[in-house]
């Protein structure tokens, strides 16, 4: 399927929706959002990654920031965080820069690796809209977690292609029908930023909007 750009999601979002369903369409289609220490801290850890005037250039590496991405196939669009170009033969061609160059994105998280594939499957997905505007192939890239301070490679199998692909079709679908997802309680809702929106102990609400009216007609 192609999608035309209007229907295009954030790419973003596919961290949350792999992490919970319920947290990405209280995000990206009720509109709810609340920040907490977690994400505070991940703001200031991009800072510095999505200042779009930093590009370098160290030697036979090209290195940009903020780089806007996307693709019809996912249906996606967004910005990568950075992404390293390494001059080689197998490379591509970049507009206005000589030479052939080969494109690793690199992704910043705050914390450290994590035991689901969230992270992963957002780095692909950026990975897959960098191979479709330039039509090459990547195989890796890399997560660079604020309390490690260093890099955890990634590499892109088809494997993770493939549960891109199947993950953002059902974004896509939950997204056109604007469901929210019942609640799936687990040990990650505690540390949620989105806890008190989401209102896990409501086992039986199908979304905020509904908890908020029921409230609110008690109350007249």
């Amino acid at each position: 399927m192609i999608y035309k750009e209007e229907e295009f999601l954030q790419l973003s979002g596919l961290q949350h929706f792999a992490f919970c369903r319920r947290q990405w369409a209280l995000i990206h289609i009720e509109q709810q959002w609340k920040e907490n220490v977690r994400t505070v801290e991940g703001s200031f850890l991009h800072v510095k990654a999505h200042d779009a005037s930093q590009r370098e250039r160290r030697g036979n590496t090209l290195i940009l920031r903020d780089l806007p991405v996307y693709s019809n196939i996912l249906g996606l669009s967004g910005k990568c965080d950075v992404v390293e170009f390494y001059q080689s033969d197998q490379g591509v061609f970049l507009h206005g820069v000589d030479g052939l160059w080969t494109p690793f994105p690199v992704e910043y998280k705050r914390g450290v690796p994590k035991t689901h594939p969230a992270d992963k499957l957002q780095l692909c997905a950026q990975a897959m809209c960098l191979e479709t505007m330039l039509c090459c192939r990547i195989s890796e890239g890399a997560l660079f977690y604020g309390e490690l301070r260093r890099r955890t490679a990634v590499i892109f199998t088809s494997d993770l292609r493939q549960q891109v692909l199947s993950l953002t079709d059902e974004m896509h679908q939950l997204y056109r029908r604007g469901y929210t997802p019942k609640v799936k309680r687990t040990e990650k809702c505690k540390n949620c930023s989105l806890y008190s929106l989401c209102l896990p102990g409501l086992m039986k609400e199908k979304t905020v909007d509904s908890y908020l009216r029921k409230v609110m007609e008690a109350d007249v």
